[in-house]
């Protein structure tokens, strides 16, 4: 995996600002037709809450598809939000990295993924974990 740094730098760049339309659009039964409004947002402050500690990381492989995370999906990773249990985390573990969550169960702690194809990794003393971040967002075509 290869890590795009947005940090610092990122507080210098131009701001990205899309129109969001308000209210949500129905994603189950359609909804009576509603006027709308445009409203304009940054998405820089949506994606980015601790622009220092916020890198951009592309995933590789179907371990987390049940969590939505597709092979060549941007991942915003921060590094300033906790790692805590049912996050999904980028980790290093024995050197290499990978993508998973942690797993809710604190008797039996462990990296998830979210395809029955792999197995869970067992965090303890003799595996070598370093959390580098926690997947705020995944960001995929459709």
């Amino acid at each position: 995996m290869h890590a795009l740094y947005l940090g610092p730098a990122a507080d210098n760049l131009d701001k990205l600002i899309v129109f969001l339309v308000e209210p949500p659009v129905p994603a189950g039964a359609p909804g009576p037709p509603e006027s709308y409004r445009e409203v304009r947002i940054d998405i820089g402050n949506l994606l980015l809450k601790h622009p220092a500690a916020t890198f951009l990381w592309r995933a590789r492989g179907d371990s987390m598809i049940g969590a939505g995370i597709h092979s060549g999906d941007y991942l915003v990773v921060d590094r300033a939000v906790p790692a805590t249990s049912g996050k999904v985390v980028v980790a290093t573990v024995n050197g290499e990295n990978t993508v998973k969550r942690i797993s809710p169960d604190k008797t039996k702690p462990e990296l998830l993924p979210e395809n029955p194809n792999y197995k869970p990794i067992a965090i303890d003393d003799e595996v070598g974990i370093e959390v580098f971040g926690v997947v705020t967002w995944v960001l995929h075509p459709l």
